[in-house]
């Protein structure tokens, strides 16, 4: 879609959803989508965000493109906040960045609320598509496939489920997550960059919580060590704020008392902070393996596992429902849920073969150049255009 020079004012895509300085996946995803699109379409089509705050106590210093905010646990601000939309001209398009957990209620159900007073043009992508939905959850997602124009999800897997165990026969358009576009190459530099020249590095990143599965790596690390004794494996990224504020440290204090009885102080290191985009390329780029041991099978998307693949680097991760989809015997390895044997095998089988490491490398990087960001808005602007006419604007 081309730029337009003329003096026509500028109309406004409302994308709601979590956003930065709240840290949660759903926040960056928001933020790196709406730059994206502001980088290729403004001034003619400009992003704001309507904010999800995840409680009455908690304040964000928003930016300015935040247009407003709402505690996600009053249903009267959710229909407060729509009546104030439905005033705003500008506004042509709500675009909603949904996970259940970031909008109150039984499975997010105070989201209907705002669906339920808004007059404008609705899109929902999923992050999560749950199968096998009990009737609760499955009428709460009923629900907002009536009251909107079209869902996104990331992967065919998702358009399966909402099919079939929802019952949703609104239009739904796959968009695979967006990725940076970075350069492909070695990680030599990159390793003396982070101080770990001399290091074979495995890499996890992403928020920490127990459904991680870190554990199952750490355990597979003994046998590996004895062959490989630089061997590394980074874990990357704060513990993720809920599950801090429910248990604190709990898992995180779990995965440190294993490293010290498997006497692997030398061969695990954490990272414990909010990692930065840039900070989260140059891990990656450093990275020998890239390693995802999420133990939820329904998992539908990890914004990781594609960060890796789009920076070039051979993956192993357990078989969810995004991994099924994008790791195949070209670009990866897929192990077993919750064995460590299974992901030391995985992991000798690459580390002996480095000839075979650097064909998946290359095939990862090359499989995932249509999920860059120029890439990845120039499919949503389409589904926009096509259910809000924004090209007639």
């Amino acid at each position: 879609m081309e730029k337009r020079t003329d003096s026509k004012k500028s109309c406004w895509i409302l994308h709601m959803g979590t956003f930065p300085p709240r840290e949660c996946g759903i926040a960056t995803f928001t933020r790196d989508l709406t730059n994206a699109m502001d980088k290729k379409f403004s001034p003619l089509i400009k992003s704001k965000i309507l904010a999800m705050n995840d409680n009455s106590i908690n304040t964000y210093n928003y930016p300015k493109n935040v247009l407003l905010n709402l505690n996600e646990d009053s249903i009267q601000e959710y229909i407060d906040t729509a009546k104030k939309i439905n005033k705003i001209d500008a506004v042509k398009l709500i675009s909603i960045q949904h996970e259940f957990g970031i909008f109150g209620g039984d499975y997010g159900s105070h989201l209907t609320s705002f669906l339920n007073e808004i007059n404008k043009p609705v899109i929902i992508t999923f992050h999560s598509v749950l199968p096998k939905p009990n009737n609760q959850l499955k009428k709460v997602v009923q629900n907002l496939a009536e009251k909107s124009v079209c869902f996104i999800v990331m992967t065919k897997n998702a358009v399966e489920i909402l099919r079939k165990d929802y019952e949703i026969n609104n239009p739904i358009k796959v968009i695979p997550h967006g990725i940076p576009t970075v350069s492909f190459g070695s990680n030599k530099k990159e390793k003396e960059k982070i101080g770990y020249k001399n290091n074979t590095i495995l890499l996890t990143f992403g928020m920490l919580g127990a459904g991680k599965g870190c554990e199952n790596v750490i355990e597979a690390l003994p046998k590996l060590v004895k062959k490989f004794p630089n061997l590394l494996y980074l874990i990357v990224g704060e513990t993720h704020p809920i599950v801090r504020i429910n248990e604190g440290e709990k898992y995180r204090n779990f995965l440190k008392n294993k490293v010290k009885e498997l006497n692997l102080q030398k061969n695990v290191k954490f990272y414990n902070k909010y990692v930065k985009l840039s900070e989260i390329i140059k891990y990656l780029k450093a990275a020998d393996i890239y390693v995802c041991s999420n133990t939820d099978p329904n998992q539908a998307v990890s914004g990781t596992l594609a960060y890796a693949m789009g920076c070039g680097r051979a993956v192993i991760s357990t078989p969810f429902i995004h991994a099924k989809e994008a790791v195949n015997p070209k670009t990866g390895i897929l192990v077993e849920f919750n064995n460590s044997q299974s992901f030391a095998d995985a992991i000798l089988k690459l580390l002996s073969n480095p000839d075979l490491k650097e064909k998946m490398n290359k095939n990862a990087y090359l499989n995932t150049r249509h999920m860059t960001w120029p890439n990845v808005v120039e499919s949503y602007m389409e589904v926009f255009n096509k259910y809000a006419g924004l090209h007639k604007i």
